[in-house]
């Protein structure tokens, strides 16, 4: 499971990483065990994760899933942190709602800014919320760090064929984010030595996870 959401690998290439080393799993065995135990283990590195940042920046992607066109209305920090997405047939005021509202149910702070792109329907959802002062609209470039955030999703995607139900889209990126984040370290940022730390802090907190999933 580790090797499917950390790296961007099929059912079947996990299936050939274990054949190599001697293991018989099916590509099916390893697909159940990511539907029953990935949301758990995502539940839990949330759990263990520090607080976000108060600045908030919020971007829309389309996908395609199931043959039809689809939005991704996902939020990171100004540190590259996932907080949250959802998944939604819309890209109107109903559903940049829905994001800011979860948003600001989970992750039980105020934010300090709000960075968006031009779409009107942010605007019209932060003033329904009474986050107007808070708002930051902006081009692509004021809100690079979203932007930049939906790369690893597109990889996902086009290894993946393609999403292929709403469900199982919110499901599969749910668990993702919480991989990512944990295992994010930004090594073009940081010394060795700090490098060789955080990736033995984040495989702990794997460990953990899945010991209490």
């Amino acid at each position: 499971m580790w090797l499917y959401f950390r790296f961007t690998l099929s059912f079947r290439d996990v299936e050939e990483l274990f054949a190599q080393r001697g293991m018989e799993v099916s590509y099916e065995t390893v697909r159940c065990w990511t539907i029953k135990f990935g949301p758990l283990i995502a539940r839990n590195l949330r759990r263990r994760r520090p607080g976000p940042t108060a600045r908030w920046r919020l971007d829309e992607m389309v996908v395609k899933i199931g043959g039809r066109r689809m939005w991704l209305w996902r939020a990171v920090d100004d540190e590259g942190e996932v907080l949250d997405m959802l998944v939604q047939q819309r890209r109107n005021k109903d559903a940049a709602l829905k994001l800011l509202r979860k948003l600001l149910r989970n992750q039980g702070v105020r934010p300090e800014t709000i960075v968006t792109d031009k779409l009107a329907s942010y605007r019209a959802g932060v003033r329904d919320l009474g986050l107007t002062a808070r708002h930051r609209p902006g081009g692509m470039r004021a809100n690079n760090r979203a932007e930049n955030s939906h790369l690893p999703i597109r990889r996902r995607e086009r290894k993946m064929q393609r999403f292929k139900s709403q469900g199982s889209a919110q499901r599969f990126l749910s668990t993702h984010a919480a991989v990512y984040n944990t295992f994010n370290t930004q090594p073009h940022l940081i010394r060795r030595p700090t490098l060789r730390q955080f990736r033995a802090e984040a495989h702990e907190a794997w460990e953990a996870a899945v010991a209490a999933a």
